[in-house]
């Protein structure tokens, strides 16, 4: 009869506190899959993705290293400084001196190229834009021993064109031209150009013209590899439309004004205003053709950088960028073996070593709910969202087989309860091969919940013990 007694004692006030808490709402929480929580509002919105990009802001850079260990890798190289990323997710696969400071050369029209497609973008010009060079982008008027299309006088061509030259003859003149047409002069357009620089953070890159030809122009291996990657991302057909075309042939008939035709012309004296000869220009980069899946990017070279070469290449989905700067040489044919060389040994590591896994429909918010009473609902947000994930070559016998393996593993709380805060960690995925973590992804929750009353957390406790 005690006994009875005793757990009736212990039975009514639970019996109570377990009623008051399903009639104002239970705030203990079980996944599920199928629904979301009430969207967020604008404001919520902008506050959590600001929480998360300074909360995580090394993964939110265009480069980083990758989110694993591997043994150091030995390569060689005869460049001062290197740099080989995975364009997809910025991960660094190799670096050498990449921080060291020197003249990009004509690699700084890249910068040129990315202003001018700015400028298409807003409207400003297009591709089809008829255009006279400018007095003081003509051939002629260039410094000597520069890289030309040869534009002259009494010539038109498109912006198209411009690019063209510039990227497949790296013409100095072609810099020019488009720095007087789209601004007027050389000054404002340099200025947009370091406007570029410093809205990426590139703190170590600067520009005094648009050629490359003044060795004051500086940058260095990472932040060309940076700038690079973000410019074949953002405008990925200057691959297909200009930097992997083999060859660029100028004047044509059709660029000729005035009744000029094309025809021989004698340079022996120098170059003169009007250039009436097509002159057919191979690409300037060497790996063009020769290498399997390269479609870019640019050369340069003056004395103070020795041979700097930003090459790309894709095979099967997966796309490598490398810089390779102060390449040696005495001439151009030593220096273009070195830039095949160095491009080769980064380029060829790479295809061997690793691929990009790249489903990433597992990266997704799951949905929380409370169960009785009146619904609450969180969502666990992943943190960062990555394009893909770089795979290393460490299972199976072959990369193909260490994409197809890897396995993605969510795990997510059974629970939660008490306040919850907007941003905090409630669960991870994670990108598992042959055990070997490749990367994480936080989940955490999209929004502020305030803690139960003392009945609710009590009612939490109770059923869960009961379970």
């Amino acid at each position: 009869m005690k006994r009875s007694v005793k757990y009736s004692l212990i039975a009514l006030p639970s019996f109570f506190v377990f009623s008051f808490a399903v009639l104002t709402g239970i705030r203990a929480v079980k996944i599920s899959k199928c629904d979301s929580a009430i969207p967020l509002t604008e404001k919520q919105e902008t506050e959590l993705s600001d929480f998360l990009e300074l909360r995580y802001e090394s993964r939110h850079q265009i480069l980083k290293p990758l989110p694993y260990e591997l043994s150091e890798t030995k390569l060689d190289l005869g460049c001062e400084s290197a740099i080989l990323i995975d364009t997809s997710n910025g991960n660094i696969l190799y670096e050498k001196n990449a921080d060291e400071i020197i003249p990009p050369a004509s690699m700084t029209k890249l910068f040129s190229m990315y202003v001018v497609d700015d400028a298409i973008s807003q409207g400003k010009l297009n591709y089809d834009t008829v255009i006279i060079p400018p007095e003081e982008s003509w051939a002629c008027n260039m410094p000597p021993h520069s890289s030309l299309m040869f534009l002259g006088k009494n010539q038109k061509l498109t912006v198209s064109e411009l690019l063209a030259g510039l990227s497949v003859a790296s013409g100095n003149d072609a810099a020019y031209a488009l720095a007087y047409t789209l601004y007027g002069n050389m000054e404002d357009f340099v200025s947009a150009m370091n406007a570029v620089s410093e809205k990426y953070g590139l703190t170590n890159t600067h520009f005094v013209e648009s050629s490359g030809y003044s060795e004051l122009n500086q940058t260095t291996a990472r932040e060309m590899a940076a700038f690079s990657t973000i410019y074949i991302n953002q405008h990925p057909d200057s691959l297909e439309n200009f930097h992997g075309l083999q060859s660029f042939a100028y004047p044509k008939q059709k660029n000729l004004t005035n009744g000029y035709t094309v025809k021989a012309q004698d340079f022996s004296e120098g170059l003169p205003e009007t250039i009436t000869m097509t002159i057919t220009q191979r690409n300037t980069n060497p790996l063009l053709g020769l290498m399997d899946g390269c479609d870019g990017l640019k050369t340069g070279y003056i004395d103070e950088s020795g041979y700097n070469l930003a090459l790309t290449a894709r095979r099967h989905g997966t796309r490598f960028l490398s810089v390779t700067m102060k390449g040696p040489g005495s001439n151009p044919k030593e220096g273009n073996e070195w830039r095949k060389k160095d491009g080769s040994t980064l380029m060829e590591w790479a295809f061997k070593s690793f691929a990009d896994y790249k489903d990433m429909t597992r990266v997704k918010p799951y949905f929380l709910r409370a169960k009785g009473g009146k619904e609450i609902g969180v969502n666990l947000v992943p943190a960062f969202n990555p394009e893909s994930i770089t795979v290393p070559f460490i299972f199976g016998n072959s990369l193909e087989e260490s994409v197809k393996n890897v396995k993605v593993v969510t795990e997510i709380p059974e629970c939660l309860s008490g306040e919850i805060k907007a941003g905090t960690e409630f669960g991870k995925i994670s990108f598992v091969l042959n055990d070997y973590v490749l990367d994480t992804i936080p989940l955490v929750a999209d929004r502020d919940i305030n803690s139960a009353n003392i009945f609710i957390r009590t009612a939490d406790a109770l059923i869960y013990s009961l379970k």
